[in-house]
């Protein structure tokens, strides 16, 4: 799993001011800053990071994964 690209994909597609990825083994801890956050709840938000993740998951490079999805004015 390259980082560096899924980071960069993640910004592009939801438009993320911030996006960390820390990867420990076949963990990954997430935290995304978005705007397209503004008024969806907590499970919204983390099907919108799924997404991206879903066929890492699926073929078992990532077993559990941590997400904070904010929005700009929650990361302040």
């Amino acid at each position: 799993m390259d980082l560096a690209q899924l980071e960069a994909e993640m910004r592009s597609v939801l438009g993320a001011e911030t996006v960390e990825l820390q990867q420990d083994g076949n963990r990954l801890a997430v935290r995304v800053v978005a705007a397209c956050f503004v008024g969806l709840n907590r499970v919204k938000r983390q099907q919108k990071v799924y997404a991206f993740l879903n066929d890492f998951i699926a073929d078992g490079t990532l077993h559990a994964v941590s997400i904070k999805a904010l929005t700009p004015e929650e990361s302040i």
